[in-house]
């Protein structure tokens, strides 16, 4: 039986739900990330429930979880303070009003709080929103047109910046100059103007870029860890010459910490890699599996949403159950010792992981910081995203995904995403990972 059987076999009800819901739901999902192409072949699993560090599909399939809804779930499945205080906001006070409460400002202080670069912050609902309004204010604060984003990353969809997430690289341009190339159709013609496309992990074209086009510049937009072309860490040196050469340009450094934020440590990547953005956006981490979303950054920069010049709004920002699960969540990953805690069950997997692969011949780099990692298959280290598209191994990738699948253990099965590690996941859970991967490789490496 291959793999493909193994799944098809014991997901007969998640495919008889996937094929009922492409009658009515484009795709038969409400995300890419979950849809066909992304590799969810033959169909999706439907998940019936999740609790701590597992879930488990409407076949009853029950799997250790490392895919946490792509990140949020750091406190595991429905965490009991995190649970308990959306119950409670619910039951006696409400869910949205349009004016706001106390606990929004307790809550801004427990972000000013963890994130030395972060002065005042503003809440937002998605990840997608806090970056389209960190680029606003960057532009109304410089005066200036121009972003800079870096080929492979992900920073949400709006039009402004959807481009060049994972472009063919025959159609992107040279290496060290990619041209802006739309993520699909329907991005309107023009926008790429005012984009600088740049590799990750390359500090002289940076630097060629800002000599070039520097009084143009209005801010850099990065992600401080490559978390949406599998995992790629920076370089040594890298981030801190891109922040000296901002602050030398006068042009605004954006951290989208979407992933890594409240992830990575309490006060983030950037406080972990000890480098400090103008501007910083947050989601994921931030709500426990709720919700929401946050930009922060410093004072004088944020003072534009001060007497509304830069708008910054939404019906449900702010609401009673996004800010009640942020401020329970915070709580809980403030407390001492979370993230010692977190680390080591992390790294034990990480660590385990490369041992189990290496042991096993098979070509594999695992690449990862505190709870946040991915398998590369290939023979040489992973720079950039032109790097994972000419030299990882995605059918490899595939095989592999199907083969811990079937032995109970969840993850996407694309390599340009992550495997998580939550607070929930237990020594016990990383053993039984183990177990699985040692089967796996063995036949990867025997089919090899």
């Amino acid at each position: 039986m291959n793999f493909m059987q193994i799944q098809t076999t014991a997901t007969q009800t998640s495919g008889a739900l996937f094929e009922a819901a492409r009658r009515l739901i484009p795709g038969g999902v409400n995300s890419t990330a979950r849809a066909q192409w992304s590799g969810w072949t033959p169909h999706p699993l439907f998940v019936e429930k999740g609790f701590g560090s597992q879930v488990q599909d409407v076949d009853g399939n029950v799997y250790i979880d490392y895919l946490l809804g792509l990140g949020p779930m750091i406190l595991g499945h429905r965490p009991l303070a995190v649970t308990q205080a959306v119950v409670d906001f619910i039951q006696q006070r409400g869910t949205v009003f349009a004016l706001p409460t106390a606990d929004e400002a307790v809550l801004a202080q427990k972000i000013v709080d963890a994130l030395p670069s972060v002065e005042r912050v503003r809440l937002c609902n998605t990840g997608t929103e806090a970056v389209l309004y960190a680029t606003r204010l960057a532009r109304a604060f410089t005066g200036r047109t121009k972003i800079i984003r870096f080929e492979g990353m992900y920073h949400g969809f709006s039009d402004a910046v959807y481009w060049s997430k994972h472009p063919a690289i025959e159609k992107a341009g040279p290496d060290s100059q990619p041209y802006p190339v739309p993520q699909g159709p329907g991005l309107p013609a023009g926008v790429e103007a005012n984009l600088i496309i740049l590799p990750w992990n390359d500090a002289d074209a940076l630097k060629a870029a800002i000599e070039t086009h520097g009084n143009k510049i209005a801010a850099v937009l990065t992600e401080p860890v490559m978390c949406n072309t599998g995992c790629i860490l920076p370089e040594p040196g890298y981030l801190e010459t891109m922040r000296a050469m901002t602050e030398k340009a006068g042009i605004v450094l954006i951290f989208d910490e979407v992933i890594t934020g409240f992830r990575l440590s309490i006060g983030g990547a950037q406080a972990r890699l000890r480098i400090t953005p103008d501007l910083s956006v947050f989601a994921k981490g931030l709500g426990g599996g709720f919700p929401v979303a946050a930009l922060g950054g410093r004072r004088d920069i944020m003072a534009l949403v001060d007497d509304g010049r830069v708008s910054m709004a939404g019906t449900y920002t702010a609401n009673g159950i996004a800010v009640a699960a942020a401020n329970a969540t915070l709580d809980e990953l403030s407390a001492p010792g979370f993230y010692d805690a977190l680390d080591a069950v992390s790294d034990r997997l990480r660590y385990g992981l490369q041992d189990v692969l290496t042991k096993a011949g098979l070509p594999a780099h695992v690449v990862g910081i505190g709870a946040l990692m991915q398998v590369w298959f290939t023979t040489r280290p992973i720079r950039n995203y032109r790097d994972a598209e000419r030299f990882a191994d995605q059918q490899l990738f595939d095989r592999w995904w199907r083969g811990m699948l079937s032995r109970g253990v969840l993850f996407h099965p694309g390599a340009y995403e992550n495997l998580f590690v939550s607070a929930a996941h237990t020594q016990e859970d990383i053993d039984a990972t183990l177990d699985a991967a040692r089967d796996v490789a063995r036949e990867l490496a025997s089919a090899i």
